[in-house]
């Protein structure tokens, strides 16, 4: 099987790894030059689950799998506004990019296909992004009654009536307080103020936590998806 797909420049992530990567775009118009990929340091590749046959091409092209993916739906519920729960300020980007550096540090960003401190490295601007309504629209935590940080998540706009999770996490001394419950509480609460309908968030397929957090909470897996790295 040829695959059908023209290879797209990753020009924010070559920036920021400082690696000459790009990501395949599926295209049943363009069949894919298989000698362009030896451009890039780095070739992404994310395809359906169900799709068998373009994962094996792509495994006769040099491609390796890295990780699955699972990307969920939930239907905005009624509800209250949570206590302990508040907007995250610039004041609490350096605990927020720790926290993040920490929970987040075994991606498909790690080594041997980036550096080892990269996935970390990432993670931390990505949370602060969101503090700074920068990518993500906004970056709520969840506090104990001294004000202590106990987890995070980040929420982004996609219109429509839909809102997607970017990150969420609950500190390891704050693991077994139901953190992760009341963090989607609260971003269904974000959801309600701005009138959306229903929330999304991908993760890990090996993440069985977070996927136990949010079927617990009421989410569907809409879809699986595997990367693939050239």
């Amino acid at each position: 099987m040829r695959v059908h797909a023209s290879i797209k420049p990753l020009d924010w992530e070559n920036d920021f790894f400082q690696k000459n990567s790009a990501q395949l775009v599926w295209d049943d118009a363009a069949a894919l030059d298989v000698a362009r990929l030896d451009d890039f340091d780095l070739v992404q590749a994310k395809v359906d689950s169900q799709q068998a046959a373009q994962l094996d091409a792509l495994q006769q092209i040099g491609f390796r799998l890295v990780e699955g993916e699972a990307d969920l739906q939930l239907a905005v519920a009624t509800g209250e506004r949570q206590s302990g729960i508040r907007i995250a300020r610039p004041e609490h980007i350096p605990a927020l990019r720790s926290a993040a550096g920490a929970a987040f540090a075994y991606s498909r960003f790690r080594a041997p296909w980036y550096q080892s401190h990269d996935s970390a490295r990432f993670y931390a601007q990505w949370i602060e992004n969101a503090v700074l309504g920068a990518f993500d629209n906004q970056c709520l935590i969840a506090h104990d009654e001294q004000g202590k940080l106990q987890g995070f998540v980040s929420l982004r706009e996609l219109g429509v009536g839909e809102a997607r999770i970017g990150l969420l996490a609950t500190l390891p001394t704050a693991q077994g307080q139901g953190i992760g419950t009341r963090l989607m509480l609260a971003a269904q609460d974000w959801c309600r103020a701005r009138r959306l309908s229903q929330l999304r968030v991908a993760t890990q397929l090996s993440n069985l936590a977070a996927m136990r957090l949010y079927l617990r909470c009421g989410a569907t897996i809409n879809s699986t998806a595997y990367w693939l790295y050239r």
